[in-house]
């Protein structure tokens, strides 16, 4: 799972598609097209444009609309099922799922909600479980923590302070975040966690549009400092100063998306 942000949302598709139909002896041509339908028809419903509860159209429509096979369309109404966003009966058709139903830890439907113009909900959930999750990690980090593990940390806060551009920062707080889930030594905060970051960095790319420039110097080592805060209380050995530093980069992160976010649409 920790490698799946690394790489892009169509070779996490193709390979899922492929992990998927291996055994249906699909041809490479129709795998690369299940993709694209899978990603075309998934990102339309998490938009609403396929409300929930309502049936999205028929087959026949479907292959005429992308221009493919019954065989890929069937194919890829299987793969949005197994994310939760679909379901179908025979006799009725394929309806879209609740929103409740669907799996928020896919990759691609965490991806999909971070492409839309305005995800509020979805920042407001994903910084939710952040906090739920992300301040235990640092915590069990300052108990389980080595000399080694925290040189791993110091680099990964002097990569914050050597990025020079919005992009450059975000993988690098990204890095960083990441690094503290693993340390946990709790492969279920790692995997969760993982996930969580991959969702949050293609949203502050998204957001950012690409290498644009940093914010205001003092600023930035202020941002810096509260993750060597962080750090620092895990080198202590003490689990609740580092819970409440993680608790603070958190929050501090969520107010400058929200304040950027309504930059944007003035």
């Amino acid at each position: 799972m920790a490698n799946d942000g690394t790489h892009s949302a169509g070779e996490r598709i193709h390979r899922a598609i492929m992990s998927l139909t291996a055994a249906g002896g699909l041809t490479e041509r129709a795998v690369n097209h299940t993709a694209h339908v899978v990603d075309r028809l998934g990102l339309a419903i998490v938009a609403g444009e396929y409300p929930e509860r309502t049936m999205i159209p028929l087959d026949p429509d479907l292959e005429e609309m992308f221009g493919v096979s019954r065989t890929v369309i069937r194919e890829a109404k299987k793969t949005l099922i197994a994310k939760g966003l679909l379901v179908s009966k025979a006799k009725v058709g394929t309806r879209v799922c609740p929103a409740s139903d669907w799996n928020m830890f896919d990759p691609d439907v965490l991806r999909w909600h971070t492409m839309q113009r305005r995800p509020d909900q979805f920042l407001a959930e994903l910084f939710e479980i952040r906090m739920i999750v992300e301040p235990a990690a640092a915590a069990c980090v300052a108990i389980r923590a080595t000399a080694e593990d925290h040189a791993t940390l110091d680099a990964a806060c002097t990569a914050l302070a050597q990025a020079t551009t919005r992009h450059d920062f975000a993988l690098a707080d990204l890095e960083f975040h990441k690094l503290v889930l693993h340390l946990s030594g709790n492969r279920f905060l790692q995997s969760l966690g993982d996930l969580v970051q991959a969702a949050l960095y293609s949203l502050l790319v998204s957001e950012t549009g690409g290498p644009n420039p940093l914010r205001e110097a003092p600023e930035m080592v202020q941002v810096v400092e509260r993750h060597r805060a962080i750090v620092a209380a895990i080198k202590a050995g003490t689990p609740e100063p580092a819970r409440l530093a993680m608790v603070h980069v958190i929050a501090g992160a969520q107010s400058e998306l929200v304040r950027s976010r309504e930059g944007q649409s003035r």
